[in-house]
């Protein structure tokens, strides 16, 4: 029997792996890495500094940890280059692997924008545990460092490198933090309490060039402001891996299209995670690769299900203003309304009947989480 073979070891592959295995302990299956498939919450690198982690205590499995764990076999440091439907395999560089299922959880990359300037190759991502711990390493015995992109990651990362004694500055073409989820008065909560921390902001412009000055990287703004530092890590967002499944003729978009059972355009072909979109979303967050991940083994091991997505709070891991939002669904009719006290700021998005549709709490506020979220409509019933 050919196994069920799995393109990608994050929270996606490995979670998809882990819920098949309570269903169907032997049909045989096989997980390919491009790189170490070491198990870990890459959630976890945006503060790991800050909770006294180094890159090598990340980890919580090994590859070969993993194989025993799941009954499967797992390859790393191996590279997908072609997948073939017809035949029902994925080539790698040297061998054909044939599959009974195909399961893409590739994630996605960091956006790397277009800079001029002799020094934009210097500017740093962090996507992964070998980036991660670069990063580490290049920050070693420095002092300064620009974030570019003032959101999710961006705050995170600020955070955790003020907290570690770092001089940080954070660039984002947008008027405030989280702009693409915050409503603007948790906004400010977030960026004051950052800024309280030692971030410092330039909001509303963009970086125009990164040019080179001995050790040093000079970043020039738009708005003419000239910032010196020692590092660049740039967290402007994601961009979905869909190049392999555009190559094998699969329906793409934003991600790779997918039907509620996780299905690509081909049917013996499933994608989850950061890589897919599933009913015209793309959502790079935990919980829906944990809502995923279930419904995805439950089809594979002969029981079709389609997944469906509760309300999904996230968790913004930023200690100096506790953040938990959870965002109205895109287009939706509303408005916000926010109350604030010193503490906190409670941010409802509602809409003309009073029905709630999302929340923003920052502070104290964080603590009617648990009140607010049964209230929330589903985001996939």
């Amino acid at each position: 029997m050919n196994p069920i073979v799995i393109v990608g070891s994050g929270l996606a592959g490995y979670n998809v792996a882990r819920e098949l295995r309570k269903l169907d302990k032997e049909t045989p299956l096989t997980l390919i890495s491009a790189d170490s498939a070491y198990f870990y919450s890459k959630p976890m690198l945006s503060s790991a500094l800050g909770s006294g982690k180094t890159p090598e205590a990340i980890p919580m499995n090994t590859a070969e940890q993993m194989a025993t764990q799941l009954n499967a076999t797992v390859r790393p440091h191996v590279h997908v280059t072609a997948i073939d439907p017809a035949q029902k395999a994925v080539h790698l560089y040297q061998e054909t692997l044939p599959y009974s299922k195909l399961v893409l959880a590739l994630g996605a990359d960091q956006i790397r924008l277009t800079i001029s300037g002799n020094a934009a190759e210097r500017v740093m991502t962090v996507n992964d545990l070998t980036d991660y711990t670069q990063f580490r390493e290049a920050i070693a015995g420095k002092e300064k460092i620009a974030v570019i992109g003032g959101g999710l990651i961006g705050c995170e990362f600020a955070n955790d490198l003020t907290a570690g004694g770092f001089k940080v500055s954070v660039i984002d073409i947008a008027p405030q933090p989280l702009s693409r989820l915050l409503p603007p008065q948790g906004a400010a909560m977030l960026q004051s309490k950052l800024a309280a921390l030692g971030v410092e902001w330039h909001l509303g412009t963009s970086v125009s060039a990164i040019n080179g000055d001995g050790d040093k990287v000079k970043l020039t703004l738009a708005s003419g402001e000239i910032l010196e530092v020692d590092i660049v890590l740039s967290a402007v967002g994601l961009r979905p891996r869909i190049a392999l499944a555009q190559a094998a003729g699969l329906t793409t978009n934003r991600g790779i299209v997918v039907d509620r059972s996780l299905a690509t355009s081909n049917p013996d072909i499933y994608a989850l995670g950061d890589c897919a979109e599933v009913a015209g979303l793309v959502l790079p967050y935990v919980m829906p690769i944990m809502h995923s991940a279930r419904a995805l083994a439950a089809t594979l091991s002969g029981k079709p299900t389609a997944v469906s997505y509760p309300a999904m709070p996230v968790l913004v891991k930023t200690p100096a203003c506790p953040t938990i939002i959870s965002p109205p669904a895109a287009g939706v009719a509303g408005e916000w309304t926010a109350t604030a006290d010193a503490d906190g700021v409670k941010s409802l998005f509602q809409d003309s009947a009073g029905k709630l549709l999302g929340f923003a709490l920052n502070g104290k506020a964080t603590a009617e989480r648990a009140a607010l979220a049964p209230q929330l409509p589903p985001v996939l019933a």
